[in-house]
């Protein structure tokens, strides 16, 4: 059904609306912010697996 839902045009269309909304000099400062946030929402997901991994089985 969505096979090919998002097209290369559609990426250049959501593009031109981001550019047009918060301008060309805001664009760096963004992505800065995003890539910060993925790392930080990266290194928090493995904390999490982490900490389920390194527990020991409770005896019964």
């Amino acid at each position: 059904m969505l096979r090919n839902a998002l097209e290369p045009w559609h990426l250049l269309l959501m593009l031109a609306v981001v550019v047009l909304l918060f301008g060309s000099r805001k664009l760096p400062d963004m992505a800065r912010g995003l890539g910060k946030s993925m790392r930080i929402l990266k290194a928090e997901t493995r904390a999490l697996q982490g900490d389920g991994q390194e527990r020991p089985a409770p005896e019964a």
